[in-house]
């Protein structure tokens, strides 16, 4: 049987003023980079670039950063834990790859021409 479980989210008032500070940020580098139009482009980018900053510091101190953070390092354990193949193993399966593609491609290729012959000559009596 199928459990029903439901996750459940909880939200501070502190945790979404952060995100909407973040996401302030965010479109405050992207308007600060075009207001400076006039100015030379390594103020431009040097705005851009510290508001973007400031942006993803402040994502990162809230409840979704940090559980982004949590899940980013949970992948790297997992993929620790995953048993690679040897060379010659994985050089085996590109090559059995290799070849049923070459095959499958001669399969359609045939299977396409014998369904044109039948269509266009034998039942159409089209000449080409």
């Amino acid at each position: 049987m199928a459990s029903n479980t439901q996750v459940e989210t909880v939200s501070t008032g502190a945790d979404r003023a952060k995100l909407v500070a973040a996401a302030a940020l965010l479109v405050a580098g992207v308007v600060a980079y075009y207001l400076l139009g006039k100015q030379d482009l390594w103020l431009r980018v040097l705005a851009l670039l510290v508001l973007l900053a400031g942006a993803v510091a402040m994502f990162f101190t809230s409840e979704s950063g940090k559980q982004l953070i949590a899940f980013g390092r949970d992948s790297v354990r997992e993929t620790r834990k995953v048993v690679w193949p040897a060379r010659k193993e994985a050089m085996q399966m590109t090559g059995y790859v290799f070849a049923f593609v070459i095959v499958m491609a001669l399969f359609l290729f045939l299977t396409d021409k014998t369904l044109e012959w039948v269509l266009y000559d034998l039942i159409l009596g089209w000449k080409r």
